[in-house]
């Protein structure tokens, strides 16, 4: 018998390495003790807190981190076979959580408890909490509809359950691939060609360029020739056209279960938990933001129209208009002229292990912790780090982070944190100490050099990182308030927060090095790089925009048939003024939208929303009381961190700031000072 977790005084030692038996073993052993401890509530003739929504409570803190790590290797796995049964496992156990939810014999003996608003009053603060969101959870599913509509509800659930995975796998198992000869990259600087396959056709070396973030993003922004960047462009727009019937049938799916429970939209349906609670409410800040952004837009359009009428001139071939193929390319030009401030001269001072140091010590001050790398950890890849974090004052343990942090085959192809474990008690009061991993697709070592950073590449290991503290640093008695409970138009504020510490001189100055000389980052390159802080954020945030109405589009519709991949065209060329041309004419980014299927929908908007709460914060107390303040990280540590989704999101918010937040801050930051 293979024992996957044992205890120890720093928690549960997590095993990664699995076959596929033992992963499907231990779904089918999860699912067989969900039913056994809903079968024991079922049966309760005196139920009380304790023996039904607390015994539903302890199942998902004694099984959380076992179902979140076989259901984690999907995304990690180099074997194929391990990730085919990760998803299969994932399709299981989330088939059999909406059957729980969904049994009326369960349903009985905890609405009988949630009735008795006498028990319910005695309780603490986080088991009423608890109580509270398992009524909306049961509702939500369904529970007190007729047994047919209940039965339709729950084959609809289980057919979206099958297709986001499907869609999720997709993307992740199918990178676009072009071959380029060095001519086609002209522009690339040298150490983009380092380490990178080539195959060599009728005497031309030709190099492999993918859809992977370090391939095709320094492509599209640094690449003269445009044939080079619209060829890219129809890349990303053709892959993944299966997934286009996928999420066309998700819509529909989505749409009808609304309806079933009494909902006129999907959209009304997902935001009624949220901190925006209708979808009016979301429109209105899209759609008033569009039409501030809009003066900006247009003076950042002219400068780059200006500079491709230059370049078609120079070329003696007529202007033809500005395609999405142009956008990081002329944005960089307009950067560079304007600032004297090059990429391949500003990632020189960010080598990965230096800024990872850095910013891991930036935590540290602000929260109070200590974070100590494991030696020889057991991890899914030799590329992970594993850390162990405790408290900087004495000697109690916090938690366990992981950084996987380099692109492979097969390997989630964004950046996110993995909830690995969720921090809980124990039934014998002691804690289970939570875990998570962070996965990125920075660029890989090469021959010539380590592995170098963009600063926008720092900026998103702040980001992320910002997720993992926000999971680790939760101190709740259950699982079921972790990270994936808390609010999602407030989660990524806290991400978001941390991205400005990567805008601040004195901070990079404590970790940005030249990797040859050691170096510090000269004090001009700094100011450059900061006076840059909002070029072109104009089209940015309309792109931004864009993302969050298409969202929307597809989940506040009443109409189950719209063209997903024709609004999706038309939306971007309307939102972004950008057309796509030529490469316009695949499946279109709608396609490879993983957010749409991956727990995101009718929910884009949060990252300009949770701005708004981050901006706010950051200004009003962190940099108003100096980013050095211990007080400061340490009020944020207890009032917006260690809640997790036990409160109200706007509750932790005004205990931090001391009032309601607003958007002053906000609209300063992407440059509309008002």
């Amino acid at each position: 018998m293979v024992v996957h977790l044992q205890r120890a005084a720093k928690g549960a030692a997590l095993a990664f390495r699995r076959t596929p038996a033992e992963i499907a073993a231990a779904a089918s052993a999860l699912i067989h003790r969900e039913k056994q401890a809903h079968d024991e509530v079922a049966a309760q003739r005196s139920p009380t807190f304790a023996n039904t929504i607390a015994r539903l409570a302890r199942l998902e803190n004694d099984t959380n981190a076992e179902s979140s790590v076989i259901t984690f290797l999907q995304n990690v796995d180099t074997d194929k076979h391990v990730r085919d049964a990760s998803s299969a496992a994932e399709q299981a156990l989330r088939t059999s959580r909406m059957a729980s939810l969904m049994r009326e014999d369960v349903y009985r003996p905890v609405k009988a408890v949630l009735d008795d608003a006498a028990a319910l009053a005695a309780l603490d603060p986080e088991d009423r909490a608890l109580a509270e969101k398992m009524a909306r959870e049961y509702r939500r599913n369904g529970l007190g509809l007729d047994a047919d509509t209940r039965k339709e509800l729950e084959r609809i659930r289980t057919r979206l359950i099958a297709v986001g995975i499907e869609f999720s796998r997709n993307i992740n198992e199918n990178d676009g691939r072009l071959l380029l000869s060095r001519a086609e990259l002209d522009g690339l600087p040298d150490d983009y060609f380092s380490g990178r396959p080539t195959e060599t056709a009728d005497g031309v070396e030709r190099f492999a360029v993918t859809t992977k973030y370090p391939d095709l993003v320094p492509a599209m922004q640094l690449a003269r020739r445009e044939d080079t960047r619209r060829r890219l462009q129809a890349m990303t727009e053709s892959r993944c056209p299966e997934n286009i019937p996928l999420l066309q049938e998700a819509v529909r799916l989505r749409l009808a279960a609304a309806r079933l429970l009494g909902y006129e939209t999907h959209a009304q349906f997902v935001l009624e938990d949220n901190m925006a609670r209708r979808p009016e409410a979301v429109l209105e800040f899209q759609h008033d933001l569009r039409e501030q952004l809009g003066p900006l837009a247009d003076k950042e359009l002219g400068e780059m129209e200006a500079l491709k009428r230059a370049d078609k001139e120079a070329a003696g071939e007529p202007y033809e208009g500005l395609f999405q193929w142009d956008a990081r390319y002329y944005a960089n030009l307009v950067k560079e002229r304007r600032h004297s401030l090059s990429e391949e001269e500003v990632k020189q001072y960010f080598p990965v292990a230096q800024v990872t140091r850095g910013v891991l010590d930036i935590y540290q001050e602000m929260l109070g912790l200590r974070f100590v790398r494991v030696d020889g950890p057991a991890v899914w890849h030799p590329d992970v780090e594993m850390y162990e974090v405790w408290e900087a004052a004495g000697d109690a343990f916090v938690g366990h982070f992981y950084l996987d942090l380099f692109p492979r085959d097969g390997k989630y192809n964004h950046a996110c944190v993995c909830p690995l474990r969720a921090g809980c008690e124990r039934p014998d009061g002691s804690r289970e100490y939570p875990a998570a991993a962070m996965l990125a697709n920075f660029p890989k070592p090469t021959p010539a050099a380590p592995a170098l950073l963009t600063h926008d590449d720092v900026i998103t290991l702040l980001h992320e990182f910002g997720h993992v503290f926000h999971h680790l640093c939760a101190r709740t008695r259950w699982a079921h308030f972790a990270l994936d409970s808390v609010q999602m138009d407030f989660v990524e504020a806290p991400s978001q927060l941390l991205e400005n510490w990567g805008w601040e001189p004195a901070v990079l100055r404590r970790f940005a090095v030249h990797h040859k000389t050691g170096e510090p980052i000269p004090e001009d390159l700094v100011a450059r790089l900061v006076a840059a802080k909002n070029e072109g954020s104009g089209l940015f945030n309309l792109r931004q925009i864009f993302f969050g109405l298409y969202d929307m589009a597809l989940h506040s519709t009443r109409d189950p048939d719209v063209d997903v991949a024709a609004r999706f065209r038309e939306l971007r060329e309307q939102i972004t003024r950008l057309s796509a041309g030529s490469a316009g004419a695949g499946s279109g980014g709608a396609a490879t939208f993983g957010h749409l299927l991956g727990g995101y929908d009718a929910q884009y908007y949060v990252y300009l929303w949770a701005k708004v709460f981050s901006a706010d914060m950051f200004a009003s107390r962190f940099k108003r009381d100096g980013l050095g303040c211990a007080q400061t990280g340490l009020d944020y540590r207890r009032e917006v961190l260690a809640p997790g989704g036990s409160r109200d999101a706007m509750a932790s918010m005004e205990r931090f700031l001391g009032r309601r937040p607003d958007h002053r801050a906000f609209l300063e930051s992407i440059g509309l000072a008002q």
